[in-house]
């Protein structure tokens, strides 16, 4: 068995995403490319964003910190720490409203 702190790694991803000129960065806590399940830490910094993008599977997205929106095309649905956002199998954003860290969580259904 494995254990990990996610407020720990929050406060390091937030630091790196601070001094990243991207304004974000993340790790993963469990699975990679050769699983079905995927979880990761995603630190943005408020007014960043990852670009809309397709969806490898099933997700969601468990807010830890912050204030974040969630855009599929004309929908959107914010979310705060402790909220739980189903992500659209459509294209889709996120975006941080402030400074956030989200636990993205991906099932990938093989299509």
């Amino acid at each position: 068995m494995q254990k990990s702190s996610l407020d720990a790694l929050v406060r390091e991803l937030l630091a790196a995403a601070g001094a990243s000129s991207s304004g974000r960065a993340a790790g993963t806590v469990y699975g990679g490319h050769e699983h079905v399940l995927r979880q990761t830490v995603i630190a943005l910094m408020a007014g960043q964003a990852l670009a809309e993008h397709e969806n490898p599977g099933e997700a969601t997205v468990h807010v830890l910190l912050g204030r974040v929106r969630l855009v599929s095309g004309p929908d959107s649905w914010e979310g705060r720490k402790g909220d739980l956002l189903i992500v659209p199998l459509a294209p889709h954003s996120l975006e941080a409203a402030e400074n956030s860290a989200v636990l993205l969580t991906v099932a990938k259904t093989g299509r």
